[in-house]
């Protein structure tokens, strides 16, 4: 069986969110590596992020708590090393019964959420384009692209190479689940 090779990071849902970044910056010395009013993204290493921040404040559409409640723990990540080893697991835990609520290309990965029985969340990952974060297009779309999984699996078992499977797919960004009643 294909198993992570390491935990990636965890999001926070806030009404916070100021003073969640401020305290994340004091205790792990992290620094934000991209921020607008709804998201914020930190690291204290190499990652990418290990900590983001989602703004209720911001994402909720009528201001008040979504679904889930108020704040907590929106979901944990955990890479695998390559999209061969993200697109088995996907294969195996399909067969099994047990499928992602969402499919996304976020530029930065390429990713697979997945709820537990009791509902909690988590994000299995492959690092896809390095630096994108920095760049205007994050900006643009902080979210992503939702891709379709059993597309993927097709065009690997064709010969795609993994370069072109992680290739960011053009399209509308999209909705974020977790905070349109899709829990």
């Amino acid at each position: 069986m294909v198993k992570p090779v390491k935990f990636a990071h965890v999001v926070y849902q806030t009404r916070r969110f100021a003073e969640m970044i401020a305290w994340y910056e004091a205790v792990f010395e992290a620094r934000v590596v991209h921020q607008d009013p709804a998201l914020a993204f930190m690291t204290y290493d190499d990652e990418h992020h290990r900590f983001a921040f989602a703004n209720l404040d911001v994402l909720a559409q009528d201001g008040g708590p979504d679904d889930r409640g108020t704040v907590g723990v929106n979901h944990v990540a955990y890479t695998y090393a390559s999209v061969g080893d993200l697109l088995d697991t996907y294969e195996r835990l399909k067969a099994a019964g047990i499928e992602p609520y969402w499919s996304i290309h976020h530029g930065i990965t390429l990713s697979n959420y997945y709820r537990d029985p009791d509902g909690n969340r988590m994000e299995f990952q492959v690092d896809a384009e390095a630096g994108y974060m920095d760049g205007p297009t994050f900006a643009d779309n902080p979210i992503g692209v939702e891709v379709d999984m059993e597309d993927l699996l097709a065009k690997r078992r064709s010969g795609t190479s993994e370069a072109d499977l992680l290739a960011m797919p053009k399209g509308p960004m999209s909705p974020i689940p977790q905070l349109h009643g899709m829990t």
